[in-house]
């Protein structure tokens, strides 16, 4: 954490560090912090359905060492509303506050988190958070174990908005949805699996929506839900695209100051 508070932020622009899964802190030039789906524990491991779930990633931050002036979680699956993570963010007074869509507050019930700590988010809600605008999105759910996915767009006043789609499947809606929001750089999971995007779908929603950066995601934590990154930039050279491609390193500052083409 030493280094995200450290960080000065300039402006029109967000500064991001990659969390591994779909986990994502952001940093407004404001000095605003928000953490986006941390999963900084082995919880999903032993999975119930036999696979290997254990965690591939070095854990970046300690759960009780994360700061932030809110996390939100895009969906109630345990490895975005992880309730280690979210237990230890509770109990530390590090995390002012929560957010997510309907699943997500029981999740935040059931670690203690007190309801007067919790915003609920659904899509085209927008909620100011310090000098960040946040709007949840609309996402595709990937099983009917939970119905209230959504992803998030996150901007500092006229600068450069982020898109971080969340778990989602695909339908051509994700899509008109998405270039509504107008996005200049997206956050987009291509595992595949278990009904999410694939790389090339992955693909196909970058070239609908028309972001100047493409990130992937939900790519590297556990052996039996993973996919090469480079798959995904693969499928972007494919569409002509391969210029958008930018790989995040976990825990590795990224600089969000580009607009969308």
């Amino acid at each position: 954490m030493a280094e995200i508070r450290e960080t000065p932020v300039a402006p029109d622009s967000l500064a991001l560090w990659f969390l591994g899964q779909n986990g994502w802190i952001v940093k407004s030039p404001g000095g605003t912090v928000v953490a986006v789906d941390p999963y900084l524990s082995d919880s999903c491991n032993p999975s119930w359905r036999g696979l290997d779930f254990a965690r591939q990633v070095p854990t970046p931050i300690a759960p009780a060492e994360l700061e932030a002036d809110l996390l939100v979680c895009t969906h109630s699956h345990h490895d975005h509303a992880d309730p280690d993570t979210l237990a230890f963010c509770a109990a530390s007074g590090r995390v002012s506050g929560f957010a997510g869509p309907g699943d997500t507050q029981t999740v935040f019930a059931q670690v203690g988190i007190d309801e007067t700590r919790c915003d609920l988010l659904w899509p085209n809600r927008v909620i100011e958070q310090g000098d960040l605008r946040l709007t949840g999105t609309f996402a595709l759910p990937t099983d009917a174990g939970d119905l209230t996915h959504i992803g998030l767009l996150i901007q500092a006043g006229s600068g450069p908005k982020l898109w971080i789609t969340g778990d989602t499947g695909w339908c051509d809606l994700l899509a008109e949805a998405g270039l509504k929001h107008l996005p200049d750089a997206v956050c987009v999971p291509i595992n595949g699996g278990y009904a999410n995007l694939s790389h090339w779908q992955a693909a196909e929603l970058i070239r609908r929506v028309g972001p100047a950066v493409a990130m992937p995601c939900h790519w590297d934590m556990f052996a039996d839900n993973s996919c090469a990154p480079h798959m995904f930039e693969a499928s972007l050279t494919v569409k002509g695209l391969r210029h958008l491609y930018h790989l995040p390193v976990h825990g590795r500052r990224i600089v969000i100051d580009c607009w969308r083409r």
